[in-house]
């Protein structure tokens, strides 16, 4: 059976950084199986999940001190199959936030849905300047597993009251593929 990690690389952004860390995990039989990448600020970050054959796993370890030796800041770490698996049953829903951006909104809404029981799947957050003003606005979109017995008016609820709070508009729906 295939051996899977993540793979979390950082580098000054340029053209053809996707390009060379992908062609160097394919060379060594890997396969990019789920990622994340962005720029953020002045930073290249790729987020990725390899497959990997178990027999070419020294080969991949090679290549990514290779990639660290290149000036990336890199983390490389096995994980085990079959932990989606756990969450099955699990109600994904969709929430999207908005609103001007101040400290603190990722914080307490995290803590919110953690405070529940929910399990945040993923989250992407920015902040852009707002169409007329150019205000700072911040935005958020996020995945989360909701257990199956957990009441939805009740989480619900307290979200909203906690958006409220931050003075964000929320947005929640059943997510679907």
């Amino acid at each position: 059976m295939p051996k899977r990690y993540v793979l979390t690389l950082t580098g000054s952004d340029r053209i053809g950084i996707v390009k060379h860390v992908t062609e160097t995990i394919l060379e060594c039989g890997g396969d990019v199986q789920a990622s994340r990448m962005a720029r953020l600020g002045g930073e290249f970050a790729m987020l990725l999940l390899v497959s990997i054959p178990d027999s070419e796993t020294e080969s991949l370890v090679e290549n990514v001190e290779n990639l660290s030796g290149e000036g990336f800041k890199v983390s490389f770490t096995e994980t085990e199959w079959g932990v989606a698996a756990k969450r099955k049953d699990w109600l994904p829903y969709r929430i999207k936030v908005r609103g001007a951006n101040h400290e603190g909104i990722i914080h307490e809404l995290s803590e919110q849905l953690s405070d529940q029981g929910i399990h945040i799947e993923s989250v992407d957050t920015n902040v852009v300047p707002a169409p007329m003003s150019g205000a700072p606005l911040f935005t958020m979109d996020a995945i989360v597993a909701v257990p199956p017995d957990l009441p939805k008016h009740q989480w619900q609820d307290d979200l909203e009251e906690t958006a409220d709070r931050l003075n964000v508009e929320l947005e929640m729906s059943l997510y679907k593929d």
